[in-house]
């Protein structure tokens, strides 16, 4: 099993973040107690920009779940279509090959789901294998790495697609100042990517997914997800998150490679989820790693802010394109989302 290509797709609204913070100081001046807590956050945060769907003008004006939805259906196909073209192309694949086709997104939905709708647009297969994920957050990237190598391992003759499609403005609560809000509204953006997988038959030049693992902690369903209302999506977001992350990420990686015979000194390359800046320090804690080995997760974060399940791909699509491991050379891919659970993926290039 091999990852064959990765590619994104972005809006073409690109914002600074100081002009985003400052949006967001107007809209709330009268709300908040101290509207400078904007500017203290910001710099926390470490973004120098991010991705929106729509102009700014469009968020102060937007009034129901329904618009804000029916804007994410609309601005999901047109981006999806670009990232999967893209990674098609990369693979050496047409869209009527594809055996499967896994969709992820945590921040809009549709019945029929993108990947029907996409389906039709692209020509696929009538026949191909639908599998549309919704819930798993920030750590769909990698879990959907993940079940398209479980498709391909059955079927080895074939390749399966990963989309994910995250436009995180469109869950924006103009009414919500609590501080999770507030860190969310500073911290995500919108974007797309998506991966193609083959099988044991099909040969790429992209790393080897040499084995997977899920790991889902018990009971911490309040470390981070959505509440939903009438208004839709309400960001939950427990301060608990980077300690859970330094409690379990070094155990659980080191299982996870002694159960393929390796240790946490034979991994070269780590391909991990944004998060965001105390995400990424616990994770280098907890692994005993540095920032310079979390670099290509520092630059995404910088310059397009944590677009949930799409980050891990945008990294993953950096060292790849840009940062590529030598030949045999054994990489970590790994996010961590609502469940509160995490992904691992172990690849040799």
């Amino acid at each position: 099993m091999q990852i064959a290509s990765v590619a994104s797709a972005f809006p073409e609204f690109y914002y600074k973040q100081e002009v985003l913070t400052e949006a967001l100081k107007h809209d709330w001046r009268h709300r908040l107690p101290n509207p400078d807590i904007l500017d203290r956050l910001d710099e926390s945060m470490q973004v120098e920009g991010r991705y929106l769907v729509n102009p700014i003008e469009f968020y102060l004006n937007l009034q129901t779940w329904g618009e804000a939805n029916d804007s994410w259906i609309a601005h999901a196909l047109e981006l999806g279509e670009k990232a999967l073209c893209k990674a098609l192309h990369g693979a050496g694949i047409g869209a009527k090959d594809l055996g499967a086709i896994f969709v992820t997104s945590v921040t809009g939905i549709a019945a029929p789901s993108l990947d029907a709708r996409l389906s039709n647009r692209m020509g696929m297969s009538p026949n191909i294998k639908r599998i549309p994920i919704f819930g798993l957050g920030c750590v769909a990237g990698a879990a959907g790495i993940s079940r398209a190598a479980d498709y391909v391992k059955a079927y080895p003759d074939q390749a399966a697609a990963l989309l994910s499609v995250e436009l995180c403005s469109l869950t924006l609560q103009r009414e919500d100042i609590s501080m999770a809000h507030l860190i969310s509204a500073l911290l995500f953006g919108d974007g797309a990517a998506a991966t193609v997988v083959v099988g044991d038959k099909r040969k790429s030049d992209g790393p080897e997914i040499l084995a997977t693992k899920s790991i889902l902690y018990p009971h911490t369903e309040k470390v981070m997800g959505w509440d939903i209302s009438e208004k839709g999506f309400k960001i939950v977001l427990s301060p608990e998150v980077p300690a859970t992350v330094i409690k379990h990420l070094g155990k659980d990686v080191d299982a996870f490679l002694g159960e393929q015979g390796h240790k946490r000194s034979d991994i070269k390359t780590w391909i991990m989820h944004t998060g965001g800046p105390k995400v990424l320090e616990s994770t280098a804690t907890a692994l005993g790693i540095t920032a310079d080995d979390l670099a290509a997760s520092w630059a995404c974060l910088r310059k397009v802010g944590n677009i949930s399940s799409t980050s891990v791909l945008l990294v993953l699509e950096d060292v790849f394109t840009n940062r590529r491991p030598e030949k045999g050379s054994l990489s970590i891919l790994a996010a961590m989302g609502p469940g509160f659970c995490c992904e691992l993926v172990l690849l040799r290039w």
